[in-house]
């Protein structure tokens, strides 16, 4: 997971998702990486954070400079969160070619293709999260499919060039109405 440690992206579904898989024979490493927002009411703490990483259910790893060089280290990309616009850390995860867990809300549910790149839970759900990710863990074949899917999800949809490209024509259109 990398995100901004906040309640409401999902941060306590995420633990508690490590919680239950726990003992899996899988042996899935659960690392968050990000740190708190001490002016957001919304954070968590890091005396939190620290006591999950201490009780060995997640690696916290803090602050990461090279999110592509964690990307090439993971096979799966986890978002929990309640809402989003459209989430960054999901759509580097696809440029990486990493398949994603995220919920089935406005944001997460449009960065990727549901059931071709990625598998949506319902939102505050550590149990449906826990499921999916374990399904992903399991199966080394369907992640290889949804990181390739998400690879070219991220080149057709997200490609920055195409993006402002799409911008100077919205605004060369308004300019010719105005």
């Amino acid at each position: 997971m990398v995100s901004r440690l906040l309640v409401d992206k999902g941060v306590r579904e995420f633990v508690q998702a490590a919680r239950l898989s726990s003992g899996h024979l899988s042996g899935i490493v659960w690392r968050i990486a990000g740190s708190p927002d001490p002016g957001n009411p919304a954070s968590i703490s890091t005396e939190q954070i620290q006591s999950w990483h201490d009780q060995g259910f997640v690696e916290w790893l803090g602050e990461v400079d090279d999110v592509a060089g964690l990307y090439a280290q993971s096979h799966i990309a986890v978002l929990p969160s309640y809402r989003e616009g459209l989430p960054k850390s999901l759509v580097e995860a696809a440029a990486a070619g990493v398949a994603v867990v995220t919920t089935d809300v406005p944001g997460c549910r449009d960065a990727i293709d549901p059931n071709r790149s990625g598998l949506l839970v319902p939102a505050k759900d550590a149990t449906a999260l826990a499921e999916a990710v374990q399904r992903l863990a399991d199966d080394q074949t369907l992640r290889a499919e949804f990181g390739a899917a998400g690879r070219l999800l991220a080149e057709q949809a997200f490609d920055i060039k195409k993006i402002v490209r799409q911008h100077i024509e919205l605004y060369e259109l308004l300019a010719r109405q105005a």
